[in-house]
């Protein structure tokens, strides 16, 4: 674990939950040296998830199966649980060798390393040696199945759930980001609120954005997040003559007041497993522009509770920012469109409950 961001949030939820409904689950996180976890260790804490810390120093780390292995002779769980490809590849293998009686793996994303034939060769071991899996959206569940060869009836698709009263936002977000700024209160605020990766397709949001420019005048675009292409992007909004109307905040711990302060959201993924952002967008009546690619269909409703676009265009997405941010009513619309969307389709208890239903199919603890 390099730090927190949809999936780490998910699994504090779940676990809490889980916890609640009398099941003595626990958090193991691999750490990466340097790795900024201290805060997410503390919010586990205060849930009163009982956490603990195990280093891994490198991606490949032989003696960390032995150290899990007897780890896991040591608490003799029911079950053991992996999310994402560290604890995963470490993680099940420790589990078989420890002979915990179930192992489970869930599956977040469609990383374009997944398909590298040496990866697809890993997973369908790794796959062999797990009783179940699940895919937190359709889509992920059908890339499980077609590239990572996980057989049909052993992958489960369960839907993040998130609590709309978790998202707290301060009164006054949206004035403070704009003293903070110094741009207008009555500016139209277009978002990115995510790591600044190749995955999220932000030079595609910002070469969309260029071409609204001239034409909604009050419009910034401000980026919340860090990431391997901040350097690459701030030069691209500088190439692109964007200096004063695209603000980067680098990494925030108040995501949610950055969410709260938007007009609409952007999201120009290239690929996404879910996207809890849109949950927590949704949670505070924020419309979505984003792309219609892997899982985000399934979140995201074009017309409905936002706007679609295809992946990589930044024509499209410059149509759907003028179209939202000339059309306010629509805007409002929408973002209480994905209040109700949030409310009946990604509730916390569904995902909970149908995760213990699958443990206790498996005759996880009693």
């Amino acid at each position: 674990m390099t730090g927190a961001a949809g999936s780490e949030g998910h699994l504090l939820v779940l676990l809490h939950g889980l916890r609640a409904r009398g099941l003595d689950a626990r958090l193991w996180i691999l750490v990466e040296p340097g790795s900024p976890v201290q805060g997410y260790v503390d919010r586990a804490e205060a849930l009163g998830i009982p956490t603990e810390r195990l280093p891994i120093a490198r991606h490949i780390a032989p003696g960390l199966w032995r150290t899990l292995a007897a780890r896991f002779r040591q608490a003799q769980p029911d079950a053991v649980h992996t999310h994402l490809l560290h604890a995963d590849l470490y993680g099940i293998p420790a589990a078989r060798r420890a002979k915990v009686p179930v192992v489970i793996s869930s599956r977040h994303n469609d990383d374009k390393f997944r398909r590298w034939p040496p990866i697809r060769l890993l997973h369908r071991w790794l796959w062999r040696q797990t009783n179940a899996g699940i895919a937190i959206s359709e889509a992920i569940r059908r890339f499980c199945i077609d590239v990572e060869g996980v057989p049909a009836d052993r992958i489960h698709t369960i839907y993040y759930g998130l609590n709309p009263a978790s998202i707290k936002a301060p009164t006054g977000a949206r004035t403070e980001l704009c003293e903070t700024l110094n741009i207008p209160t009555d500016a139209l605020i277009v978002g990115s609120v995510c790591r600044l990766i190749e995955q999220k397709g932000l030079v595609y949001g910002l070469r969309g954005f260029v071409q609204i420019a001239g034409q909604v005048p009050e419009a910034h675009y401000v980026i919340a997040g860090d990431g391997d292409l901040r350097a690459a992007l701030k030069a691209e909004a500088r190439a692109l003559g964007l200096g004063g109307r695209v603000h980067f905040l680098g990494w925030r711990s108040d995501a949610h007041a950055v969410l709260a302060a938007l007009d609409v959201l952007l999201a120009p993924s290239l690929w996404e497993g879910f996207g809890l952002v849109f949950l927590e967008a949704m949670a505070l009546h924020v419309p979505v522009i984003s792309t219609c690619v892997s899982a985000i269909p399934e979140v995201v409703i074009d017309g409905e509770t936002g706007w679609l676009v295809p992946p990589g265009d930044a024509n499209a997405i410059a149509a759907a920012l003028l179209d939202a941010l000339t059309h306010p009513d629509v805007m409002r619309a929408r973002g209480a469109n994905g209040r109700r969307r949030l409310e009946t389709h990604f509730s916390p208890d569904t995902m909970i409950d149908r995760t213990l239903a699958l443990y206790r199919s498996l005759e996880v603890g009693g």
